[in-house]
């Protein structure tokens, strides 16, 4: 690593690593026109396929070389035995005692029970029967809506569910609705969703404002159901309903649904059993889109729609548990960032989607990336001596074009870059009329992503190089970036995208020896806010010393707090 020496590893993983240091120093003063031009197969050697999914890493700032020193890394973490601790059901959470087992509930049913049998039986919540229960249950209320018979107290239909959640119960089946859109079922009745998930009530009012109560549907989502944005939320539109709609069972039975691991609190709360879909502990909310979490998508799909978002998923949970590392393209995507991050001393990550349909996909992957390997303590408890999780971010890449690629081309952070795009768009028929438009629109949005990518990568390389330019004007490149292709953007790609990018968090929390299914920094939050939220409703007097049943806290929150007060 360029700025933290070379970190305290012992054994196979110290040689790797240094190994790949001295790799870092071998490369730092060639640039990636440099290494197009050694090699004119690069693109064909440097790019992975998975039927309908493609990945080009030409444009990253790696060779064969690089690569087999990457394996030994991931050889010498022992890579291969924690993916077979992921996929039979180990307690690899060890913080909360808890396997990850997301991946078993896009499953077929009959690799359900052999991934029971095979090893998830090591954790008894693991029931694949239970699982395959909830999705029927879910495609049911799903039909029920669509048909039009699941009903308001007053007896008019549902056209309108809300999903009222935080974190993973929000911006997963929020980022999947946007960007499927498109694959809206055609023969069932429309359903318009919308995602509730700030605590200030700013979402929650607008949405109180324009739709008709007798006609609206709550889905409170918390794996918990202890979330207190959530709860507040719900509690507000469960005020609502019962000032327009009178008795508040009637209102609790028709306008109420949740998701939830816990029952009991769900039940005290005041969903009707009958109207409860089940979530598992084993699941992480970041990692839930897949579960029940995932009603207001099949609300979108429609069952089978649903079906085929999983089976996406599933398809690459295969391939990553059974493909050789230089062939498989979550542990190359995996490496390649650990690489980037830790021996080119690129710590900044951007995701870059050119289809205004993943707006919220930067934003989803910021949480699964960060939130998983935000961590600066080993599986043992040291402190880290190395770099964990790059910062990510971005923006639907059209946009970003006119606001922040002016970094990225001429400022001086390096930044890798993720470029995500369908080569086909605008085939169906709903758009007839407007399909050669919208044909040279999509034809638009290819050529800058393939010349934004282009650019970055080589700079001047790839523009004639007759042209005298001022230096205002000119880009070094050496910017590097993987572009994901996909033949269309539908519920089988985008399940297969985001199982990739949920193997690579994985895979690389291997490398750098940290638990990637807690988030305890975040728990910490919740805690003090709880606190902070008692000194501002309690009128008594408190300070930097403390106050009754409160820890002492600091005189910027004490002057903070008393502003707002007005004292």
């Amino acid at each position: 690593m360029r700025d933290e020496g070379r970190p305290q590893l012992t054994g196979a993983r110290r040689h790797a690593w240094d190994a790949l240091v001295d790799q870092a120093d071998a490369l730092s003063s060639v640039h990636l026109a440099e290494l197009f031009e050694r090699d004119s197969e690069r693109f064909s050697s440097l790019s992975r396929e998975l039927g309908d999914f493609f990945v080009d890493f030409s444009k990253q700032k790696i060779t064969d070389e690089t690569l087999q020193k990457l394996v030994a890394l991931a050889d010498a973490s022992e890579l291969s035995a924690w993916i077979e601790k992921l996929f039979g059901g180990a307690l690899i959470n060890e913080t909360e005692g808890r396997p990850a087992m997301h991946w078993a509930l896009r499953a077929p049913y009959k690799d359900k029970i052999l991934s029971h049998c095979s090893g998830g039986r090591e954790h008894s919540s693991f029931n694949p029967d239970a699982v395959e229960e909830q999705l029927v249950r879910l495609q049911a209320i799903v039909e029920k809506i669509h048909a039009g018979q699941w009903r308001g107290c007053t007896g008019e239909v549902i056209t309108d569910v809300v999903n009222v959640g935080v974190g993973g119960s929000d911006l997963g089946p929020l980022m999947a609705c946007r960007a499927l859109e498109d694959a809206r079922l055609q023969d069932g009745r429309r359903i318009d969703i919308h995602f509730v998930s700030t605590v200030d009530g700013s979402q929650l009012s607008h949405l109180l404002n324009v739709l008709n109560p007798h006609q609206t549907l709550f889905v409170v989502s918390s794996k918990s159901f202890a979330t207190v944005d959530t709860l507040y939320n719900a509690t507000t539109a469960k005020g609502w309903l019962s000032r327009h709609l009178g008795d508040q069972r009637s209102v609790m039975q028709c306008h109420f649904l949740g998701v939830s691991a816990d029952v009991n609190r769900m039940t005290e709360w005041g969903i009707f059993p009958e109207n409860q879909l089940l979530l598992w502990p084993w699941v992480g909310g970041r990692y839930s889109v897949w579960s029940t979490i995932g009603l207001p998508l099949a609300l979108i799909l429609g069952g089978e729609g649903f079906r085929r978002f999983l089976a996406g998923a599933h398809e690459m949970d295969k391939h990553f548990h059974t493909t050789p590392w230089l062939e498989n393209i979550p542990v190359l995507m995996a490496l390649i960032g650990v690489w980037n991050n830790n021996f080119l001393g690129i710590n900044a990550h951007a995701v870059l989607p050119y289809d205004g349909r993943l707006k919220y996909l930067p934003a989803y992957l910021s949480q699964l990336e960060m939130e998983s390997n935000g961590k600066s303590v080993t599986r043992s408890g040291e402190y880290v001596s190395y770099k964990t999780c790059p910062v990510v971010w971005g923006e639907v890449g059209p946009n970003a074009q006119h606001a922040f690629y002016q970094l990225l081309h001429q400022g001086t952070p390096r930044v890798a870059s993720d470029f995500i795009v369908s080569a086909h768009r605008y085939l169906g028929s709903e758009y007839a009329e407007e399909a050669q438009e919208l044909g040279r629109q999509h034809e638009l949005a290819l050529a800058n992503c393939l010349a934004q990518s282009r650019l970055l990568a080589l700079g001047e390389h790839a523009l004639p190089s007759s042209t005298d330019r001022p230096m205002h004007s000119r880009c070094q490149g050496g910017q590097p970036s993987t572009t994901f292709l996909l033949d269309e953007l539908n519920p089988h790609t985008l399940g297969k995208l985001l199982a990739a990018y949920e193997h690579k968090v994985f895979v690389q929390a291997v490398l750098w020896d940290i638990n990637p299914f807690d988030q305890w920094g975040v728990e910490m939050g919740k805690a003090i806010a709880t606190e902070t939220l008692a000194l501002l409703q309690d009128g008594g007097k408190w300070s930097d010393k403390g106050a009754d049943g409160v820890s002492e806290t600091d005189s910027s929150t004490v002057g903070l707090i008393g502003k707002i007060r007005g004292e």
